[in-house]
């Protein structure tokens, strides 16, 4: 393992070598199931009877992003990262008609927490991940032991610059603002600076992370899949209030540990859950959106601090999946 991901960061900054335990991680096995018509592909580790956390990935990634952080969360906890429709590698027949909006893809994971017998689970939500599993846990407040938010936003302070071409495809969506976007952000060179902008070395991003991603966006008919779920992303901005009254009503414990140069969703973001959920822990990463790329043994070592601080561990039988 390299010398970069050999530590662990603290609260107050204490450098702490790797467990051992988590140094040689067993690998995620990697499954299908089908749900909402949906042939549904995720990746899976940890014991059955420990507690439970669903991992939902964002634009442009899939399942695959988690590939680092899935063995470090197994050795306590039962761990399932799915693939959204649309995205790596879950197939979507034809003849479902499937409808590429964000309530269709919180229903779509609905149903398949149920298929996999998820009845009570933590969320690592990022990016798209955000939007879809807070849908998850206004619908099921009462399934959510805890959330923990990477760069994953539900604030309109959060939203950065980078967003300034879709907003404007919001406002006008025309063919020649589709075409805009198909043709910066849905290209390999927008793909790979999703990944390197804000990073201080982006020549230590593993390659095959953007490169996977592109591969998958230039299947026949994906780009459209994806300039669809652009113009819907104005429909998450509407439910922010939701959203947040939910954190208010149900206090829900948060981590919002974040890649504060992404130039996406900016720190003001992280920083916002604490209005209504004042007890959230916010952290901020020296990295840009895709945070799990250079920092996976903070977050990995945050996230179980956090878990563990607030009851969720192998103890708590009442947070186990079926």
């Amino acid at each position: 393992m390299a010398e970069a991901n050999s530590r662990k960061i603290t609260k107050r900054g204490a450098v702490h070598s790797e467990p051992e335990s988590q140094s040689h991680p067993a690998p995620a096995s990697v499954q299908t199931v089908e749900a909402d018509g949906v042939r549904v592909f995720y990746r899976a580790a940890g014991d059955q009877s420990a507690p439970a956390i669903l991992l939902l990935h964002g634009f442009p990634s899939s399942s695959f992003m988690f590939r680092e952080l899935i063995p470090r969360l197994a050795r306590d906890y039962r761990v399932i990262a799915p693939d959204l429709p649309g995205f790596g590698f879950t197939q979507v027949p034809a003849e479902r008609k499937f409808e590429y909006t964000f309530d269709q893809l919180a229903l779509t994971m609905d149903a398949f927490t149920k298929a996999v017998k998820l009845n009570r689970y933590a969320i690592y939500v990022f990016d798209y991940g955000a939007p879809t599993g807070f849908r998850l846990a206004r619908s099921h407040p009462e399934r959510i032991t805890a959330i923990v938010t990477q760069n994953g936003n539900a604030y309109e302070e959060g939203l950065g610059d980078a967003w300034g071409p879709i907003r404007k495809y919001w406002a006008s969506p025309t063919t020649e603002n589709r075409d805009i976007l198909r043709q910066s952000i849905l290209t390999a060179g927008g793909t790979r600076w999703q990944y390197t902008e804000g990073v201080a070395n982006p020549e230590g991003v593993p390659p095959e992370s953007y490169t996977l991603d592109t591969a998958l966006l230039e299947r026949p008919g994906n780009k459209d899949i994806q300039l669809d779920l652009f113009l819907d992303y104005a429909s998450n901005l509407k439910l922010y209030p939701k959203f947040q009254e939910y954190f208010r009503k149900s206090k829900p414990p948060l981590l919002a540990i974040w890649g504060k140069n992404d130039p996406f969703f900016i720190p003001a973001g992280a920083e916002a859950f604490r209005k209504d959920i004042p007890g959230a822990t916010v952290q901020l990463l020296d990295t840009g959106h895709f945070a799990l790329e250079t920092h996976v043994v903070e977050i990995s070592y945050a996230m179980g601090e956090f878990l563990k601080a607030n009851g969720i561990g192998r103890d708590r039988k009442e947070s186990t999946a079926s």
